[in-house]
Parts: structure tokens; C-alpha cells; sequence
């Protein structure tokens, strides 16, 4: 008994942090959508010693200081172009280098893949309980 209770405890408390982490990374998309400034940024090349995967984005901030962006391994998938390629760049004036590509599933790709872990995780808690 207790460890179904525990189980279904974990399972809540999980839930409810990976919810908390959606929501978030949704205020995160619709702050930049009031306050960003969009700018053009140019797709390039990593380094060749550079194992990982996708491009890096360089882009003007509006001090006109050239920044590069990250967008991680997943770049292709959230709809990154090949190396020399443009891309729109959103960010905060006050943050220039938590700027984010400005694409649908660049900024609501996390929120979705919180929101999902969190239905996993009160699914199993529904699951323990019946």
C-alpha cells in the first residue's frame, strides 16, 4: 500500500512540475511575441571539429553587435534552413543573448514536449491508482 501511495505521489508531483514547466516555456513564446524584436539572422556552418549536429544562427542585436545562436541538435526539426539560409530571430531588448528562432515549433516545441511528459507522467499516476 505504501508504495503504490508513494508511486502515485512521484507520479503527481512530476506531473505537476513538468505542467508548471509547460506553461512556463508558454509564457516564455507569447512574451516574445509582445515584447521581441524580430530580426534576420544567417544560417552557418559549425566549426569542422564540432561533432554536433545543425547550424548556428548569427544575427544583429539592436546595438548592432553581431551574436550567434544555438539552437541545438534539434535545429532541422524545428525547421532550421541549411548553412547559408535566413532565418527570423526573435528577442527581448534587455536579453539579447536568450534569443530564440522565430519559428512555431522553435518556441512552442518545449511546451509541447513538457506538456506531454507531464500526460505521461498523470497517466502512470492513473494507472498505479486504478
Amino acid at each position: 500500500m505504501d508504495v503504490e501511495l508513494t508511486a502515485l505521489a512521484l507520479c503527481i508531483g512530476f506531473g505537476a512540475g513538468f505542467l508548471l514547466l509547460a506553461g512556463r516555456s508558454t509564457a516564455t513564446a507569447v512574451q516574445l511575441r509582445v515584447r521581441g524584436l524580430r530580426v534576420t539572422g544567417v544560417v552557418t556552418a559549425r566549426a569542422a571539429a564540432d561533432r554536433r549536429g545543425g547550424g548556428l544562427v548569427v544575427f544583429p542585436d539592436h546595438l548592432g553587435r553581431r551574436l550567434v545562436l544555438d539552437p541545438g541538435r534539434y535545429g532541422r526539426l524545428y525547421g532550421l534552413p541549411p548553412a547559408g539560409g535566413s532565418v527570423p530571430v526573435v528577442f527581448v531588448r534587455e536579453r539579447p543573448t536568450a534569443a530564440r528562432v522565430w519559428t512555431m515549433r522553435h518556441l512552442l516545441g518545449p511546451a509541447f514536449g513538457w506538456f506531454l511528459s507531464s500526460a505521461v507522467a498523470f497517466g502512470t499516476g492513473v494507472v498505479i491508482a486504478s
